[in-house]
């Protein structure tokens, strides 16, 4: 969910290798469990050297208690958001790792939280980029991408994309029925045919947010 990253800051994503894992589970009633963590801990030590800084590259540098506020902030809206439950965030402010979950009542209900709270946040508030439905359940398939947005990371440097490159996006969509097909040719069914597996490199997906777009079609009843 590209969403989750705004509450850490445009320069973790754009100066930092990078390791992501999204996971949603599913149940036959549409509701189920939402997972997101953000792995940064390989670039610590630059994204420390980064946070000493006013700014960089003209942009202002966010301290760090700045992130932790607007992270609470988050997290204290999705809690209000009707269909949502359980909502936690671990964050751990030394190695960079943060990770976060909740309950939905449904799919519609999880994408219409997080879409209004980026709303709310936005200075652009008619930004067409939140009409997009990322998520949609309909009890026998499921339809996962990544709201399009544009890349920055062609004015990287070359070490700075290198750092991405060495990042991974993975998502996993887990059900309580068997998986039929998927329409993702790099999509991997486990053993078991009740989870789903998509993998890319950070910098892949920055560029080609579509490459972890996925359509999970379950086995009939």
């Amino acid at each position: 969910m590209k969403y989750f990253l705004a509450c850490f800051g445009l320069l973790f994503l754009l100066n930092s290798c990078v390791d992501i894992f999204d996971e949603i589970i599913v149940h036959a009633n549409g509701s189920g469990t939402y997972k997101y963590s953000v792995n940064l801990s390989a670039s610590k030590i630059k994204i420390n050297s980064i946070l000493a800084l006013d700014s960089i590259d003209g942009q202002r540098v966010p301290s760090l208690d700045e992130i932790k506020n607007k992270i609470a902030l988050y997290k204290d809206k999705l809690d209000q958001k009707e269909g949502i439950s359980n909502v936690t965030v671990d964050a751990n402010y030394d190695d960079f790792i943060f990770k976060f979950s909740c309950d939905f009542t449904s799919v519609a209900a999880l994408q219409n939280a997080v879409r209004d709270i980026v709303k709310e946040e936005s200075r652009d508030k008619n930004n067409p980029l939140y009409n997009e439905s990322w998520l949609s359940w309909d009890g026998k398939q499921l339809v996962r991408s990544i709201p399009s947005f544009q890349s920055p990371i062609n004015r990287l440097k070359p070490e700075d994309q290198e750092l991405l490159k060495n990042g991974k996006y993975i998502t996993v969509s887990r059900f309580d029925k068997p998986v039929a097909k998927c329409d993702n040719a790099s999509a991997q069914i486990s053993p078991t045919k009740t989870a789903v597996m998509v993998k890319a490199s950070t910098y892949a997906v920055a560029q080609n947010p579509t490459l972890l777009k996925n359509t999970v079609t379950l086995e009939n009843p």
